[in-house]
C-alpha cells in the first residue's frame, strides 16, 4: 500500500493526450465565450438603426448581459467549490448559449436585454471554472502557458463575431450572428464525457475509482493499486469559501486583484462594445470599423501567447505591470489621428494589454490561491471586474451623447489601466499559493489533513 499524494502527480506530470484534450475542449469553451461576449459590438449599430436607440440605451442594453455576468462568476465560481467544475462547467454552458441564440428571436430591445442577462450569467460563470480546471491539471512547468493558449480561444471568438457580422449580417440579417452561439449546445453531451473532475472534489466525494482512472490519464507510467491511500494537503475548513481569500495574508492582494479586474474589464468590455461605433465617428466606414475589433482581438491572441510564455519563466507582476501601462499609451495615442497602418498597430498593442491582459491576470489569480478556493477566488475577482463591465458600455454611451473631441473618449478608456498597472504592482508575490507547492510535493504527516481510504 503507498500513499498518493495527487498534486505531486499533477505537477511532475509531462503534457499528453489527457492534456491536450482538457486543453482543445477549454479552449472551444472559452472561444464560444468570446464570441458570445463580443457578438452585441458587431450587431448594436445595426439595432441602434432598427429600434431607435440613443447610445446611452443601447450602453445600457450591453451591460444587462455584463449585469448577469458580475452575479454569475460570483454564484458558479463559489458554487463550484461545492458541487464541482465540472457540473458548473455544464450548466453555465447551457445558460449562455441557450439564451444567445435566443437574442436573435428577440423582436423588442426589452426581449433582447431579458436574454442578454440571462445569458450573461452563464457567460460570467464559465470562465472562472475552465480555467480553475485547467490549474487543477496543468503541469507545473507550463501552467501559464497552457492557460494562456485556452484563453486565446477568447479573442478567437472575439474575431470571429465581427467576420459572421461581415458577411452573414448583409445576406440573413443580424439574427443570424446570434443563432450561432447554439452550437456548442450540440457538443454538450462529448464535453461532458470528456472532461474531467477536480482531483480534490473526487476525494471529498469519495469517488476513488474515479480519481485513480483520471490520474492514471494525468500520469499514464505512475502505477496505481486499488489499495493505495490518497492523501490531501490540509486545507482550512470553512463554511463561507470568500473568508478563505482574506486568509493566510492575502487581503490586501484580494482587494488590489478586484480593483485590477475591475479596472481592466472596464477597458475591455467598453472597447468591445463601442471601438466599431468610436471608428465610425472617427470618420470610418462599418466594415473598417469591424476589421479594427479584428485587430484589436488578434493583438490580444500573440500578446497573452508571448506575454504567457514569459510569465513561466519570470513571472506574473514584471510582465504584467508594464503591459497594462502600454495598453494606457496606446489608447491614448488612438485618440489622435494617424497614419492607418499605425492606427492598426496600436489597436493591436491595445487589445494585447487590455484583453491579453486580462487573461493573464486570471491566469495569475488561478495560481495565486489554493485548490479548495481557487473558483472562489476567480469567481469574485471576475464578478467585481464585471461591475467595471457594466460601466464600460455605458460610459462609452454617455461620452459619445455629451459628444466629446474623440482624442478625449480614448483617454477616458486609458485611466483605467494606469489604475491596473498600479494595483497589480502592490500585490505581494510572497504570499502566492504557487510558491508553496515545491513544499507540498513532499507531504508527511504533519502537513497531512488526513489519509482518505474509501468503501
Amino acid at each position: 500500500m503507498a500513499y498518493i499524494n495527487t498534486t505531486e502527480i499533477i505537477n511532475k506530470s509531462k503534457f499528453n493526450r489527457f492534456h491536450l484534450r482538457l486543453l482543445l475542449w477549454s479552449f472551444l469553451i472559452i472561444a464560444f465565450d468570446g464570441y458570445d461576449l463580443v457578438v452585441y459590438g458587431t450587431a448594436v449599430p445595426i439595432l441602434i438603426d432598427k429600434w431607435n436607440l440613443t447610445a446611452v440605451e443601447a450602453g445600457a442594453m450591453g451591460s444587462y448581459g455584463l449585469f448577469g455576468m458580475m452575479f454569475g462568476a460570483i454564484f458558479f465560481g463559489t458554487l463550484a467549490d461545492r458541487i464541482g467544475r465540472k457540473n458548473v462547467i455544464a450548466i453555465t454552458l447551457i445558460f449562455f448559449s441557450l439564451f444567445t441564440f435566443l437574442c436573435g428571436f428577440a423582436e423588442t430591445p426589452t426581449l433582447f436585454s431579458t436574454f442578454r442577462f440571462l445569458a450573461g450569467l452563464g457567460l460570467g460563470g464559465i470562465m472562472p471554472n475552465v480555467i480553475a480546471l485547467l490549474t487543477d491539471y496543468a503541469p507545473k512547468s507550463i501552467r501559464s502557458m497552457i492557460v494562456s493558449i485556452v484563453l486565446c480561444g477568447y479573442s478567437i471568438g472575439g474575431i470571429l463575431a465581427p467576420l459572421l457580422g461581415i458577411f452573414l449580417i448583409p445576406t440573413f440579417g443580424w439574427e443570424s450572428i446570434f443563432w450561432f452561439a447554439g452550437l456548442p449546445l450540440l457538443a454538450l453531451p462529448f464535453m461532458y464525457k470528456q472532461l474531467p473532475e477536480t482531483a480534490s472534489h473526487l476525494i471529498r466525494t469519495g469517488k476513488k475509482e474515479e480519481l485513480i482512472s483520471t490520474l492514471s490519464k494525468v500520469d499514464n507510467e505512475f502505477a496505481f493499486n486499488e489499495n493505495d491511500e490518497i492523501m490531501e494537503v490540509k486545507a482550512p475548513e470553512t463554511k463561507v469559501p470568500i473568508l478563505g481569500l482574506f486568509k493566510d495574508n492575502r487581503s490586501l492582494s484580494t482587494i488590489m486583484f478586484w480593483i485590477a479586474f475591475f479596472s481592466c474589464l472596464l477597458m475591455v468590455y467598453g472597447l468591445n462594445t463601442w471601438l466599431p461605433k468610436l471608428m465610425i465617428e472617427a470618420g470610418y466606414g462599418l466594415t473598417s470599423s469591424l476589421a479594427f475589433l479584428i485587430a484589436l482581438q488578434g493583438g490580444a491572441i500573440v500578446g497573452t501567447l508571448i506575454i504567457g510564455r514569459l510569465c513561466d519563466k519570470y513571472g506574473f507582476k514584471k510582465m504584467l505591470v508594464p503591459m497594462y501601462a502600454s495598453g494606457a499609451i496606446a489608447l491614448t495615442l488612438l485618440g489622435f489621428s494617424g497614419n492607418i497602418s499605425v492606427i492598426y498597430i496600436l489597436v493591436a498593442i491595445a487589445g494585447a494589454a487590455t484583453i491579453g491582459a486580462q487573461n493573464i491576470v486570471q491566469a495569475y489569480v488561478s495560481q495565486y490561491y489554493p485548490p479548495y478556493i481557487r473558483s472562489t477566488a476567480l469567481g469574485v475577482a471576475s464578478g467585481m471586474g464585471r461591475i467595471g463591465g457594466m460601466l464600460g458600455p455605458l460610459l462609452g454611451g454617455f461620452l459619445l451623447t455629451v459628444t466629446l473631441p474623440i482624442h478625449l473618449n480614448f483617454i477616458a478608456f486609458a485611466i483605467p489601466g494606469l489604475i491596473a498597472a498600479i494595483t497589480l504592482a502592490l500585490v505581494p508575490g510572497k504570499y502566492a499559493h504557487s510558491n508553496e507547492d515545491d513544499l507540498e510535493l513532499e507531504p508527511t504527516k504533519t502537513n497531512v489533513d488526513k489519509t482518505y481510504t474509501f468503501e
